[in-house]
């Protein structure tokens, strides 16, 4: 059975969550974000792609913090390499 795509880190405030999602590439790792909004259905949790206006602070907050982590998360590689714990060629796959 194939593995399922994870993101590699997820950040949420209230109803709105970031998943970070990293992409080897020829030039090393690069990443992307999804966002989505959570909400209740009855008993059903459901998600949406839509935001309204009150959930688009949260929104800007949440995008924020992921920029934040994109740029840690390319530290901690970077600082591996440099250190001589991470093989360069695992950085461009």
């Amino acid at each position: 059975m194939r593995e399922r795509n994870r993101p590699v880190d997820e950040i949420r405030l209230g109803s709105v969550k970031a998943a970070i999602w990293r992409n080897e590439t020829e030039r090393g790792p690069r990443y992307s974000v999804t966002f989505e909004r959570l909400y209740r259905d009855g008993n059903e949790w459901k998600s949406s792609g839509s935001f309204g206006r009150d959930e688009l602070l949260l929104l800007a907050k949440v995008a924020d913090q992921a920029h934040t982590r994109i740029f840690e998360l390319g530290r901690t590689a970077l600082e591996g390499v440099l250190e001589g714990d991470v093989d360069e060629a695992d950085l461009t796959g």
